[in-house]
């Protein structure tokens, strides 16, 4: 099976974000994201938040519920699905 060489940095992220995905390892978790990103049937509007667009959320400290981030990414995926209408 190929393998592939991550940066320790960019382990240690992917062993923390398999932790609390709840994935038994890396290599799994690795596998499910490039599934996700690959897939013709899914759009993956998640890499649209831009550090600017976090930083609009956490305004002056403010918190950012689940429910705000969801009604932002439904407000940038229903745009999105418009510009690219048949």
């Amino acid at each position: 099976m190929p393998q592939i060489q991550l940066s320790d940095r960019l382990f240690g992220e992917a062993q923390r974000r398999a932790r609390e995905a709840g994935f038994a390892t890396v290599d799994e978790f690795i596998s499910d994201q490039l599934e996700s990103d690959f897939s013709p049937d899914q759009e993956n509007f998640y890499d649209r938040f831009t550090p600017e667009g976090v930083a609009q959320l956490m305004q002056a400290g403010k918190k950012v519920s689940m429910e705000e981030v969801d009604r932002r990414l439904a407000n940038v995926e229903e745009a999105w699905r418009k510009d690219h209408a048949n």
